[in-house]
């Protein structure tokens, strides 16, 4: 009977390095199959950034999990996920050297997410999201128009895959 070598069973039973796919390993608990996202409420003077943020939760969570969304708690969810906006800034980034104006910017979303049980035991819980997108200011007024809108869209967006991936996966 041959012997095999230790380096070659070493190598072998390290390949089973405990690694799972992205979005797979979903935590939250098996009676839980509806949650209500309800509009997430906004403490900062951005306009509708609650609803941006609300509506990209919302699709995110229909495209990638199983879960019925509803709009408002109830007898009719097992879960609840409840956001509140709590700072929004923008700040120069760069300079045009030419104007001395702010030829970039950078936005940034501070948010409070909670996803509780119908017994409103927390499921999830993250105090402190912060999100940053930059976006180029326009230096010609003939053709000037407002970036910090598609930016804040894809903030949301960013927000909103970073959220369902981290109630997911428990992290």
């Amino acid at each position: 009977m041959r012997r095999v070598p230790p380096a070659l069973l070493i190598l072998l039973f390290s390949t089973a390095c405990g690694y799972h796919t992205a979005g797979r390993a979903v935590t939250l608990p098996a009676n839980v199959q509806t949650i209500a996202i309800p509009a997430f409420v906004n403490q900062t003077q951005t306009y509708k950034i609650e609803q941006r943020l609300t509506a990209a939760v919302v699709r995110e969570m229909v495209t990638r999990t199983h879960y019925r969304v509803v709009n408002e708690s109830g007898d009719s969810a097992d879960a609840t996920l409840r956001g509140t906006v709590v700072s929004t800034s923008t700040s120069p980034l760069t300079y045009d050297s030419q104007s001395g104006r702010a030829s970039s910017a950078l936005v940034v979303v501070t948010a409070r997410v909670t996803l509780t049980d119908r017994q409103g035991k927390v499921l999830y819980e993250n105090p402190s999201y912060l999100f940053r997108e930059e976006y180029q200011v326009s230096q010609e007024l003939s053709s000037f128009f407002e970036e910090d809108s598609p930016a804040l869209e894809r903030l949301s967006r960013e927000f909103a895959r970073t959220l369902v991936s981290n109630v997911l996966e428990g992290f």
